[in-house]
């Protein structure tokens, strides 16, 4: 596949509101709903979308998030979400499909309508796509399956909507695609010197690279419990 192969048309936007959804639990903005027309973006991401915890959503790194509508069809026949599921289940600004994963890697810069974006990380999941499923394991799912989705940092602001191309522009790190990466990162088995070099990989989102650097260092332990259980 050639660089001029990787693109994809926006087939579904959501944005979303800070709403309190959860008894004794914090606020989220995961509920997103389908929009139509052009949206502004800025380094934020989109200008009327909105994160209740920016210490782990949003901001410069995790500014979008997009997600593979090709996985949707396996969620479902494992039976892991409803058939009948309402868009943007998992809480991603952008669905499409077409990229995944696999296909794309961490420092891709892309054309998002008249954007240009940059990929930064995959998701770390958290307890709150457990109960916005309503399935208990689907923070864990997300971990095993590498099916995660990405996030993109804003390198220009621009427009985008419904119908828009996602086209690869510029590929600064081939070996590392975002599934390798993602993997690396929330299973932590990773060399030591795999996990050395994604410490020092520019294009990869700040926290991301502390984690590497820590594994690099021959340090293993992370506590997941608040991110997982809340």
């Amino acid at each position: 596949m050639t660089r001029g192969d990787i693109s994809a048309r926006i087939d579904g936007l959501f944005i979303g509101k800070v709403e309190h959804r959860w008894n004794g639990r914090d606020p989220s903005a995961i509920g997103k709903r389908a929009v139509s027309g052009l949206w502004q973006i800025d380094e934020n991401g989109f200008v009327e979308d909105a994160q209740a915890d920016l210490e782990n959503h949003g901001g410069y790194d995790k500014a979008i998030h997009h997600y593979a509508a090709d996985h949707y069809p396996s969620w479902i026949s494992e039976g892991e979400i409803p058939e009948r599921t309402l868009p943007a289940a998992f809480g991603e600004n952008i669905s499409s499909c077409g990229l995944t994963e696999e296909t794309l890697c961490i420092g891709d810069i892309l054309r998002l309508g008249t954007a240009v974006v940059q990929i930064s990380q995959g998701r770390q999941p958290c307890w709150k796509v457990s109960v916005h499923t309503r399935n208990e394991r689907m923070a864990y799912l997300f971990q095993k399956t590498g099916r995660t989705g990405w996030y993109y940092r804003v390198l220009e602001n621009g427009k985008a909507g419904v119908g828009d191309d996602v086209k690869l522009i510029e590929r600064a790190q081939p070996d590392w695609s975002v599934k390798r990466v993602t993997a690396a990162r929330l299973t932590r088995r990773v060399s030591e010197e795999e996990a050395a070099a994604l410490a020092v990989m520019p294009e990869l989102a700040g926290g991301w690279r502390t984690a590497f650097a820590k594994m690099a260092s021959g340090d293993r332990t992370e506590d997941t419990t608040r991110r997982l259980g809340g």
